[in-house]
């Protein structure tokens, strides 16, 4: 790569200028022997920084952040042990570097490869530039909006319960998790989230060893934090312990780190550190600091910089001169550029498989073998409800790290009864209430899954999902992808959903939207109907989640959980006795024989599709219907099948028209070369409103039917 290497800047110049003139003082100041790893951390990670944009500016690198200013962090990094999990915020490349040097490893090459998206970086395999590796304990976080700080709650509430209940876990029993943040990210609603669940966790005198770390610079982007306002914000709460350092003195901010540490670390109580910074070189790669910051200011900062803290106190206590810094700065500069020519020659990913081969893989073999070791089969029929209270039971009993928890899932057993039992019979520390926040209770359940456990948490509506998603989406998904499977965090959300409830209605307890889960790579979105089959895919799920880490959110029909009948009132046509057999990941169930129609439903739809399919045959028309069960992935084989053999397709979709299930059902039929007729009914582009006005917009049997009637006279008039 022949590139020249790129002048100084004037942050460059101020630093090499300053660095020149310190001289000892009269008064020695002592200093720890970390010392000089910090100064070898904030030096790499200035260079690192410097690289990305000189590789940047060449397009030999991508979209980075820069530590600029934050490299005070390294101090934080000397304060706790190499084997503290730790969850970093984007500008925390110092102390990444400081903690890969106590491990021995080179993290500025790391860094570097991470810049040019190489695939021999070693967390993310040039899938994203993040700060990760399993030898040092820290995990690749993406979020830029504080979207990782439920989860590291979550991870440490589960340190000291894991020792507790016995369960193995990766953290010992006496870690800190360390989560670093921005000033700007604190306004957000999952930082705040996890802030409030922190103290009441602390309020309760539960133990949680959580040291945030909140790296302020004083800007988000372009738009300055209020004063005062960050240390109002993490003062707030008198549970969390805080102090407050600043950056361009590493002395203050080791100590300061140091007791923190040690004081969370002995009484497993949270604490925040409010780390004074400064951001230097812009918010990111192309962004133009001087459109918003007058030259003054972005001058005014030079002085803070908290690479001339370190060395003022190197050079105080006699352990260098200014000159041998600036040399040292220098030379460390030279290596970098060379560094970053090495790696801009490697090779990035090259195929769309090796991408997405870090997506959660499928081990049906080993999954069924699993599966087959937990016992089910009842003599009694079992409603749905009683069906899933059952596979939990099993589960919790087969799996001591299975944890269940959510909002009324304890002693009262949940809102409609689904749990009930369930805390009694297996204890306040694995079956347990949380606060009202489903944002914390996707957290706790990733940071358990880290950390040993396997986190069956609950969702109370599907409604009350859609203000935590990105927990899904941004942290639980991302994981395997960005951290090639070296971490996982495999877990069974439970969400109860759809519509048709009788007499308890609206749109918060009757959502049917399911777009925001269908488009999530990796997920596994499970859906029975049917309570033969929710105990079993209930177990397969679990054991997706212990084998593969899989993802798993397992959506129950409310309106079905107690049903007893299917056509006639005490037929009891919806209960059934619970058997032994294994329902793979991806497999649907067909029902009756029929050869003039297949219905492709699920859920509610199931039922309905059932019903209308019994009207039909007195009028001459013989369907069989396939209940999908899994909505992720689609039981495509299983689609084709049903409709080749019949030659007409009715989609029923009890979600909405647009951007519901059918949408991929039809999709599917089509990319597989499908030439028979289709046809879908769904519910309309509506909410869901309150009383009998619902019927109005949710699919029903008389849509069914007549669409069905509709399929196939116009198929046989052609």
């Amino acid at each position: 790569m022949s590139i020249a290497a790129p002048d100084l800047d004037p942050l460059e110049e101020h630093l090499l200028d300053a660095l020149r003139m310190l001289e000892p003082s009269g008064a020695s100041r002592a200093a720890p022997p970390e010392v000089e790893e910090l100064w070898r951390a904030q030096v790499d990670s200035r260079q690192a920084d410097y690289a990305a944009r000189w590789l940047q500016q060449h397009g030999r690198s991508f979209y980075t952040i820069g530590s600029a200013g934050h490299e005070s962090n390294a101090a934080v990094s000397l304060a706790l042990r190499v084997d503290d999990p730790a969850l970093l915020h984007y500008r925390s490349g110092a102390f990444y570097l400081a903690r890969a040097a106590q491990a021995g490893l080179d993290g500025l090459r790391d860094i570097m490869l991470g810049v040019v998206a190489a695939s021999a970086e070693p967390i993310a395999g040039g899938r994203h530039k993040v700060f990760g590796r399993k030898e040092l304990a820290i995990l690749p976080m993406t979020s830029t909006i504080a979207s990782h700080l439920p989860r590291a709650v979550g991870m440490a509430l589960a340190i000291d319960r894991a020792d507790r209940l016995g369960v193995e876990s990766p953290w010992q029993s006496d870690a800190v998790v360390l989560c670093s943040f921005g000033d700007a990210s604190l306004n957000h609603a999952t930082a705040q989230a996890a802030l409030s669940t922190s103290a009441q966790i602390a309020h309760q005198g539960l133990p949680l060893p959580l040291l945030y770390l909140c790296e302020d610079n004083g800007l988000g982007i372009s738009v300055p934090s209020p004063p005062g306002w960050v240390e109002s914000a993490l003062t707030a709460r008198d549970q969390l312990r805080y102090a407050v350092a600043f950056g361009d003195d590493p002395g203050e901010v080791l100590g300061t780190a140091r007791e923190l540490a040690d004081w969370v670390r002995e009484t497993r109580r949270p604490a925040v550190l409010h780390l004074k910074t400064v951001r230097y070189l812009s918010h990111a790669g192309a962004d133009a600091e001087m459109a918003y910051r007058t030259p003054q200011a972005i001058r005014a900062d030079y002085a803070k910089d908290p690479l001339l803290g370190t060395a003022r106190w190197l050079v105080s206590a006699g352990r260098a001169t200014g000159e041998e810094l600036a040399d040292d700065y220098l030379a460390a500069r030279d290596d970098a550029r060379e560094l970053a020519r090495e790696v801009a020659q490697l090779p990035q990913i090259a195929t769309a498989e090796q991408v997405m081969a870090m997506l959660a893989p499928h081990s049906p073999a080993v999954v069924a073998e699993r599966a087959a070791k937990t016992h089910l089969a009842t003599s009694e029929p079992q409603t749905l409800a009683q069906a899933i209270n059952l596979g939990l039971a099993a589960v919790l009993e087969r799996h001591p790290n299975a944890l269940l928890f959510g909002e009324d899932i304890a002693v009262k057993g949940g809102v409609y009864g689904v749990t009930r039992g369930l805390h009694a019979r297996f204890g306040a520390g694995r079956v347990f209430d949380t606060l009202l926040d489903e944002t914390s209770i996707l957290g706790l359940a990733l940071g358990a899954a880290v950390s040993g456990f396997l986190p069956i948490p609950e969702i109370q509506y599907l409604a009350y999902l859609h203000n935590a998603e990105d927990q899904l989406r941004g942290e639980a998904a991302t994981l395997q992808f960005f951290s090639q499977r070296a971490y996982r965090n495999g877990m069974v959300v439970r969400i109860a959903g759809y519509g048709y409830q009788r007499g308890f209605g609206g749109h918060f307890h009757n959502d049917d939207a399911l777009g925001v889960l269908r488009d999530i790579p990796g997920l596994v979105l499970a859906s029975p109907a049917r309570p033969d089959d929710a105990a079993a895919m209930l177990v397969t799920c679990a054991e997706s989640a212990t084998v593969d880490g899989t993802v798993c959110v397992f959506l129950e029909p409310i309106a079905l959980y107690h049903s007893r009948d299917l056509h006639d009132e005490g037929d009891e046509g919806w209960v059934a006795a619970l058997t032994d057999d294994h329902v793979p990941v991806g497999a649907g169930r067909t029902y009756l024989d029929g050869d003039d129609l297949a219905i492709v439903t699920w859920a509610n739809g199931l039922h309905l599709s059932l019903r209308a399919a019994k009207r039909l045959a007195t009028q001459g028309i013989r369907a069989r219907v396939l209940d999908l069960r899994w909505l992720a992935p689609l039981p495509v084989d299983d689609i084709l099948r049903e409709a080749t053999a019949t030659g007409r397709v009715l989609v029923v979709d009890e979600t909405r028209r647009t951007g519901g299930v059918s949408e991929g059902v039809l999709a599917a039929l089509v990319d597989a070369g499908y030439e028979g007729r289709m046809a879908r009914v769904a519910s309309k582009d509506s909410f869901v409103p309150l009383g009998d006005a619902a019927r109005l917009v949710l699919v029903s049997e008389e849509e069914i039917e007549e669409a069905a009637l509709r399929l196939v006279r116009q198929y046989a008039a052609s």
